[in-house]
């Protein structure tokens, strides 16, 4: 029987290690490139809906001069409500930052992200951008560009390994079309997303790269992203003690910068309001910093980084912009907004050099470099402390400039401010959202069991839940005939509002509060959460910050409660599949333990069994001699299988065998990919 054209492409591209790869990173680059473009279209119309067809408002309404520029306040607010409800209906990952969202995936998914990403993060981002959300456009075409890599990368079934490359070829793509930049796009991908500079992966991510950059340039044109009025240079060697002082002082603001991101973020999660509600409380707290304080805070603010190169902007507007831009950035993103830090780093960057370099000038007797050449590297500065990329941050600005004159001071002060961030605090802007989701584990350590079961595979779905108009004394009597200690505790939507336990029962009852009270008055309304597809790590983790016995699992769009992870099912689990693994590396080393050889590893899909054919146990799989079926990948779970474990259609089989049989195994999964009879 002859495979389907699909199957032959793919066949195809698992055997070619040269032209194969080259094809699929030029298309990668290809997409990016075009959705940089088009991210860039989008929030142009929704900056003219929202902006340039808002400035009719007051006029149409009858409004005084004053409140003039009315929209300036009103549009955030509608376009965070906007995102908000598109974001939990379309794709949760859009939500927030963008790039923690990709190195999630390629450190914990295999480099899966889902194709309905790319569009629900252009469309969400687009909004909260042109409606005057204080964020980038950076990160999300990062994740439309990685989304569209990832997309690609299923569709041919490339390796995982294979996969996570194309999505910092995609990202690499997206930094180098949205700033003129392949360099630095090239090494964003490689620095930030893969944190690796293997030689191939390099190859490739460079292709991506360029060919972005070169679809971008030809719609776009060849201009860098910033036009400067002057050749920054350095003046005086006396400066590089300013550089340094700069550097320590952005490195410190930085660090701001990282804390108030995630203060905000962990104090709207906090709040017990709807998510609409968050938004549009979010949205008119931005809209007022807007329209009261300047409205270089909306949108990117690549024109008042601009005003800031150029020196036009007074000493203290600047330094007033600094904190404001990390209010209001932290603001859009905590009430849940789409869009990037990455901008307004550079913005407060640009604030915070650009008033470091003006009072300079002012107090200081000594020729030195204008205040437009400590803009100039702050916002270099800024970026490599808040994101812990100092490579990045030197590149991007040289490329984003065309200046290579201000290189040395600029290389300086980036590697100061990142020695300052990296020792106030450990974690950048991206990776800490990844350690609260538990996603790192210590440089060169390998993935532990804890990483391979998902919340979702040892939950309950049989719980209880109580109303918040329950009243204690009902409670009471239903507590009695209940060997449990703590209920969630849901609205009318099965929505979490809180949760209560026995010991807040007794407090009342002790108190003597029990006349009259109900459920919500005794219940913790700050509650410790995970969601289906997180892993035992991350529940580990919140186990750990609470003596707690259950938490509850919820879904990650509704936050409906969708089960209950106990502490001795997690433990049971933990136990079982330890023991599980232990045995199968007994099997494996068994196998390999023939002088001379090494481990071969390959993978297989389960294809669609449409032919009348139906699912097997792997004990029952035609397998070649020799190979063990050493994991199983379904969907975005990994697990270690046993001989009764049914491979089920698009299952990816992980065989590993010796170097002596390896030719013989990758025929086999050669065909077995193709539809052959293997």
């Amino acid at each position: 029987m002859t495979p389907p054209p699909l199957e032959r492409l793919r066949l195809r591209f698992a055997q070619s290690e040269t032209t194969a790869p080259l094809l699929i990173a030029i298309a990668v680059g290809l997409l990016a490139g075009g959705g940089a473009i088009v991210l860039r279209v989008l929030i142009a119309a929704v900056q003219w809906v929202f902006f340039g067809q808002g400035q009719k408002l007051g006029p149409a309404l009858g409004l005084p001069p004053a409140l003039a520029n009315l929209h300036y306040f009103l549009a955030p607010p509608i376009g965070m409500v906007l995102v908000t409800l598109l974001v939990r209906r379309w794709a949760p990952e859009a939500r927030g930052h963008g790039v923690p969202e990709v190195q999630y995936a390629v450190r914990m998914r295999g480099g899966r992200i889902r194709p309905r990403v790319a569009a629900a993060k252009a469309v969400a981002s687009a909004i909260s951008i042109g409606s005057g959300g204080s964020v980038g456009r950076e990160g999300p075409i990062v994740q439309i560009g990685s989304a569209l890599g990832s997309s690609l990368g299923q569709l041919l079934g490339v390796s995982p390994d294979q996969l996570r490359v194309l999505v910092a070829c995609g990202a690499a793509g997206a930094i180098g079309a949205t700033f003129n930049a392949p360099i630095a796009g090239t090494i964003f991908g490689l620095e930030v997303i893969l944190s690796s500079f293997v030689a191939r992966s390099f190859g490739l991510v460079v292709i991506s790269a360029v060919t972005a950059t070169a679809v971008s340039q030809a719609a776009l044109g060849r201009e860098p992203a910033f036009h400067l009025v002057e050749t920054f240079t350095l003046v005086n060697q006396w400066e590089f003690a300013l550089y340094l002082a700069l550097g320590v002082l952005l490195g410190i603001v930085a660090t701001l910068y990282v804390r108030a991101v995630y203060w905000f973020e962990d104090s709207f999660e906090a709040w017990s309001r709807g998510p609409v509600f968050k938004a549009t409380v979010g949205g008119l707290a931005v809209g007022a910093l807007g329209f009261f304080g300047s409205p270089h805070l909306f949108g990117v603010g690549h024109e008042g980084v601009e005003l800031a190169l150029m020196g036009s902007l007074a000493t203290g507007m600047m330094l007033a912009l600094v904190f404001l831009k990390i209010l209001a950035t932290s603001i859009t993103l905590g009430a849940g907004g789409s869009g990037g830090v990455f901008a307004p780093a550079l913005f407060i960057g640009a604030m915070g050099g650009g008033a470091f370099g003006r009072i300079a000038n002012d107090v200081l007797q000594i020729p030195i470099a204008p205040a437009g050449a400590y803009a100039l590297v702050g916002m270099g500065a800024l970026f490599a402390a808040a994101a812990h990329a100092p490579m990045t941050g030197i590149i991007i600005l040289f490329e984003m400039t065309d200046n290579y004159e201000i290189i040395l001071p600029l290389m300086f002060s980036v590697v100061v401010a990142y020695l300052i961030s990296s020792k106030l605090h450990p974690d950048s802007i991206y990776s800490l959202k990844l350690r609260r989701r538990g996603a790192l584990t210590p440089a060169g350590s390998a993935s532990s069991v804890l990483d391979m079961v998902l919340v979702e595979d040892t939950m309950s779905r049989q719980f209880e839940t109580l109303s918040p108009e329950l009243t204690l004394d009902e409670m009471a009597r239903f507590a009695r005939s209940r060997r449990t200690r703590s209920w969630p505790v849901v609205d009318a939507n099965e929505r979490l509002v809180g949760i209560i336990t026995d010991t807040d029962l007794e407090q009342a009852v002790l108190a003597g509060e029990m006349e009259g009270k109900t459920v919500g008055d005794a219940m913790t309304r700050k509650v410790l959460s995970c969601g289906p597809a997180d892993t035992l790590r991350v529940a580990f983790r919140l186990f750990a910050q609470a003596d707690v016995q259950q938490i509850p699992v919820l879904d990650s769009g509704s936050r409906a409660v969708v089960g209950v992870l106990r502490r001795h099912d997690m433990m049971w689990a933990y136990k079982e599949l330890s023991e599980e693994h232990r045995k199968l590396l007994e099997r494996a080393g068994g196998l390999l333990q023939v002088p001379g050889n090494t481990s071969v590893q390959v993978e297989v899909q389960v294809p669609s069994l449409d032919q009348g054919g139906h699912a097997h146990r792997v004990r029952d799989l035609h397998l070649p001699p020799h190979c063990l079926v050493v994991l199983v990948r379904r969907a975005e779970r990994a697990f270690v299988p046993d001989g009764n474990t049914v491979a089920e259609p698009g299952d990816t089989l992980v065989l590993l065998t010796t170097e002596a049989h390896g030719d013989d195994l990758r025929g086999w999964a050669a065909r077995w990919n193709s539809g052959v009879p293997a």
